[in-house]
């Protein structure tokens, strides 16, 4: 689904991911200052894991898209939001990473409630972990076209078919407007059907 997406905007998927295991805090901030003045690239540090990604135009897209339509569903349901983007979440010695995107909801907190990541390249060893460690709530993956959501329950996180944070939200019209190809068509595609909800309801 990944390589429709990319084929109907003209994009290549640039992507790659690197992984290095026994890895010690103090080697991780060193070589993670060595890449300070190098664009398009993060890392991930979790339990001795090192994680390096290089982010592509088609993931940064993508990103950019889902921070559209859920803006626009946070204005269109009244939910209140705190968007926090891509900074750090750290536990010195233990795990740093950065989400795609997070929010929090309600109220503004410390920890967000709902961390986003785009996947373009699979096989990541952390994925799951370095937000179980911060206990974030709820956490989506956009993977090969796809959106899974996984929700904290009793310190793991557990798949789940709709948003335990957002219930309300269609995630099949999420993911279907995620894959227009037209950008603008997307987020006029989802604007129509929550006109249409709130006629309904």
């Amino acid at each position: 689904m990944t390589q429709v997406l990319e084929s109907s905007l003209g994009l290549a998927i640039e992507e790659q991911r690197f992984f290095c295991a026994g890895v010690t805090w103090e080697r991780f901030q060193v070589i993670q200052k060595s890449f300070e003045n190098v664009p398009g690239v993060r890392l991930f540090y979790c339990q001795d894991v090192l994680e390096i990604v290089s982010i592509g135009k088609l993931h940064e897209l993508i990103s950019y898209l889902i921070g559209l339509l859920l803006g626009q569903y946070f204005l269109d349901q009244e939910i209140e939001f705190f968007p926090s983007g891509s900074y750090s979440q750290i536990i010195p010695g233990i795990v740093e990473y950065q989400a795609d995107l997070s929010y929090c909801l309600g109220t503004d907190k410390s920890r967000p409630d709902l961390c986003i990541e785009v996947v373009v390249t699979s096989g990541s060893p952390i994925k799951l972990e370095k937000y179980k460690l911060m206990a974030v709530p709820e956490v989506w993956f956009w993977e090969d076209g796809t959106l899974a959501v996984y929700y904290l329950q009793s310190a793991e996180y557990e798949k789940v078919v709709k948003s335990e944070l957002l219930p309300d939200l269609d995630l099949n019209l999420f993911n279907r407007c995620l894959l227009i190809s037209s950008p603008l068509e997307s987020v006029k595609e989802f604007r129509r059907h929550l006109g249409t909800e709130a006629i309904k309801n």
